[in-house]
């Protein structure tokens, strides 16, 4: 299974482990918002932790799967809009844990999130310029500075996890090998608390943001669809499934 689910000491664990990279397809992306509904719902759990195994975090969308299906993509975008509107509207407070690489729709998981622990390892990166495509960029800018976005958005650019520490993207780093424990650790403390108390205070910090992400978001995807009609989107894929770098214009 590319996306499994538990519960343990009123903590709801969705680990996503999906080799090579943990890239979902339109599948994926649209059976994660249902499981992350469905452990905030859960009476029993009061913190959800999104993790995954493997060697990174979420390497994005399968771009194999939209250079071989290229009308998916209204199906992958649609995937992509309820799993991080699921996160942000959790019932629960919603930690995730990273580590290695956070690409593309691992960014929208992250900036969705209520916190996210990272390993030291970790970077977060928005490829979309390079992959022919967009989006991502108004969960990333619910984590770092404007100019830090769109510094990263243009280039292609890695913010490491010491970087996103220093701005206040990530609430701690730790050694790789210590981070499922570690964000465990974190996840039990809130854990602790009166489920009553939680619920409501997600609905609050939620209700007072200067911002509606979620309709950030779907503006970007319009923008997404435009960029895979036009012929440089096609082009920049098949660069990167053919050589895994980025097309030269």
């Amino acid at each position: 299974m590319p996306i499994r689910t538990h519960i343990a000491d009123r903590i709801g664990e969705i680990v996503i482990d999906h080799p090579p990279v943990n890239a979902l397809d339109s599948q994926g992306w649209n059976e994660l918002p249902g499981l992350v509904e469905r452990l905030g719902r859960d009476r029993e759990v009061r913190c959800v932790l999104i993790r995954a195994e493997g060697r990174g975090f979420c390497g994005g969308v399968d771009i194999k799967e939209m250079q071989a299906h290229p009308e998916r993509i209204v199906e992958l975008n649609r995937g992509n809009f309820l799993t991080f509107r699921a996160i942000r509207g959790c019932e629960v407070p919603v930690v995730t844990a990273v580590h290695n690489f956070v690409i593309g729709g691992g960014i929208g998981i992250c900036g969705a999130s209520d916190v996210v622990i990272a390993a030291d390892n970790a970077y977060f990166s928005l490829p979309e310029v390079d992959r022919g495509a967009m989006g991502g960029a108004s969960h990333l800018q619910r984590m770092f500075p404007l100019q830090k976005v769109r510094a990263a958005f243009f280039t292609g650019g890695r913010i490491p996890a010491a970087e996103a520490y220093r701005l206040g993207a990530v609430e701690a780093v730790h050694p790789s090998e210590r981070l499922t424990d570690e964000a465990r650790a974190f996840a039990a403390i809130i854990a602790s608390k009166s489920r009553r108390a939680l619920v409501l205070a997600k609905e609050a910090l939620n209700g007072i943001e200067p911002r509606d992400v979620d309709h950030g978001y779907r503006f970007e995807q319009g923008f997404t669809l435009e960029m895979y009609m036009h012929e440089d989107s096609q082009r920049s894929r098949d660069e990167f499934v053919a050589t895994g770098t980025a097309a030269k214009f």
